[in-house]
């Protein structure tokens, strides 16, 4: 049995605003040095429980630990070991990037000055300017900045990519990701939200889907990836109907055809060559 103390640790936890319960008997665990992705559609209740883990909100019943450590009774000890970036970015608009870093870091016991100087550059920040004069997706990469430099045992991100262009976004949470664990991997854990899944594809290692304030799936990364595939299959003429076992959902618009399903996708496809398409593709 591993004594590990998980990085995050939730158990039933519920979260009450009046009569509706925005986090309803979630429990999940996280372990020190994975990129741990809680997924969902907006509302779902991902920013509540990263505001019961931070105490920024008090859980209605259940428990959030950060560390093996309780947020409410333990928050200084809780919060030198984090960093959080808030989907919702805010800094003292007169101060300059280089001010506002400079900020940041004297609230911290340590920073690393080459990882500011490399993201700067890298992100086309202009030290000089003021916080006022920045684009909202700016405003983002300065707050990751600053998020990263301390270099925190836990990295807790809510809905990084908002504000950022979609072409750049995935270019930029890997950059991002691959900053803050370039050095001790395994000491560095993060915690992301995002209603986004396809941008982190490839990153995460394992998550969670949140439907409804509780946890409707949890699973390893490589083992979603081996069990659920998304199928297209392009036909001469309208398809018969078929029966492809462990399909999950399937669209059929004209000639095109896209399923999804869960196991044995080589039968399925065996399955639609009898209907003599004239292009098949695997998407993963």
């Amino acid at each position: 049995m591993s004594t590990e103390i998980p990085a995050i640790d939730i158990n039933n936890l519920v979260r009450r605003y009046g009569k509706t319960d925005a986090v309803n008997g979630l429990t999940l665990t996280v372990r020190p040095g994975r990129c741990y992705g809680l997924f969902g559609r907006n509302g779902a209740g991902k920013t509540t429980t990263i505001r019961c883990l931070l105490n920024l909100l008090r859980p209605t019943s259940g428990s959030v630990r950060v560390f093996g450590l309780d947020p409410a009774k333990d928050e200084v000890a809780v919060k030198k070991r984090i960093a959080y970036v808030p989907d919702q970015i805010s800094f003292y608009p007169w101060m300059t990037v280089a001010q506002t870093l400079e900020y940041v870091a004297s609230f911290r016991e340590r920073w690393n000055k080459a990882t500011e100087a490399e993201l700067l550059h890298q992100f086309r920040l202009d030290p000089a300017k003021k916080v006022d004069g920045l684009s909202k997706g700016q405003k983002t990469q300065l707050a990751l900045i600053g998020a990263i430099c301390p270099e925190p045992e836990l990295l807790i991100l809510d809905e990084p990519t908002s504000g950022l262009d979609p072409i750049v976004r995935r270019e930029f949470i890997q950059t991002i990701i691959g900053a803050y664990q370039e050095t001790g991997p395994e000491r560095r854990t993060v915690f992301v939200s995002t209603h986004l899944i396809s941008e982190f594809e490839g990153l995460i290692d394992e998550f969670a889907i949140m439907e409804n304030g509780k946890a409707a799936l949890v699973m390893e990364a490589d083992a979603a990836r081996e069990k659920y595939k998304k199928i297209r299959a392009r036909f001469r003429h309208e398809p018969p109907r078929l029966d492809l076992p462990g399909v999950l959902n399937e669209r059929r618009p004209a000639a095109k055809w896209k399923w999804s399903r869960t196991e044995h996708p080589n039968r399925s496809c065996a399955n639609c060559k009898h209907s003599r398409p004239n292009r098949s593709q695997p998407n993963r």
